[in-house]
């Protein structure tokens, strides 16, 4: 694709170079008019040559009827361009004729359709939420396992020694200082058991998790952040009651 300088710059030379053929061309025909005047006339000289008179003058008449548009058009472009706001304005329907302010209302309702119309419905694409859901855009694989350094990071506020982070230690091997603080469920397992089978499908499985094992393991995850939160705040609060105490 050629650039946009490159044709400014053809079309100012094409331009120039129109000019300058037309202003060659001109001189040359009224150079050759002149000529034919003075041969023709009875004298053969300039003197008292009517025709002559005449030929020069209906061509300055034209040079200056040219300039004079050619300043006039230019005169009236900038002050248009004058009149157009520096600042952002939003154009209203005053500020357009009746005829263009309809034309582009149809033509901006129908780009909307068009692009209703083009959004993907009814559309499940593995490992990624439904359009028109509240996972739309969602890649189960990725968002979950982008908690696991949040977590971490948490643990280690709860727990100053809390274990680094490895990339494929198994979440309840990396977690299990935590494993005490959370609860259980009627099957004897933590929110960690149900998280720790998530990732590890998210991690190594080859096909693309599905919505529900997505949803198990968000869920768990916001209950371990929720107890380790919560731990957090009964540590702040014990270390308010005993600065208190101390200082009374």
């Amino acid at each position: 694709m050629v650039p946009a300088r490159i044709l400014k710059t053809l079309s100012e030379l094409s331009y120039g170079f129109l000019v300058l053929v037309t202003a060659v061309a001109t001189g040359l025909s009224c150079t050759a008019l002149l000529s034919q005047s003075v041969r023709t006339s009875p004298n053969k000289s300039w003197a008292n040559n009517f025709n002559a008179v005449v030929i020069g003058a209906s061509y300055i008449i034209v040079l200056l009827a040219s300039l004079l548009f050619c300043v006039k058009r230019r005169v009236t472009v900038r002050l248009e361009l004058q009149k157009i706001s520096k600042a952002y304005r939003t154009v209203g329907r005053g500020d357009l004729p009746e005829p263009v302010h309809k034309y582009v209302t149809q033509e901006y309702i129908r780009t909307c359709l068009i692009a209703h119309e083009s959004l993907p419905k009814d559309i499940v694409h593995e490992g990624w939420g439904q359009p028109g859901t509240k996972y739309s855009g969602v890649r189960f694989r990725r968002a979950l396992l982008d908690t696991v350094p949040n977590l971490d990071a948490l643990a280690h506020i709860v727990i100053p020694l809390h274990p680094k982070l490895k990339p494929h230690a198994r979440m309840l091997h990396h977690f299990r200082f935590i494993l005490p603080l959370l609860p259980k469920d009627e099957d004897g397992l933590t929110p960690l058991h149900y998280y720790d089978s998530a990732v590890q499908l998210a991690r190594n499985c080859a096909r693309e998790m599905t919505e529900e094992e997505f949803e198990t393991g968000m869920s768990s995850a916001k209950d371990i952040e929720r107890s380790l939160n919560d731990c957090r705040l009964e540590m702040l609060e014990g270390s308010t009651t005993q600065l208190n105490e101390s200082t009374e």
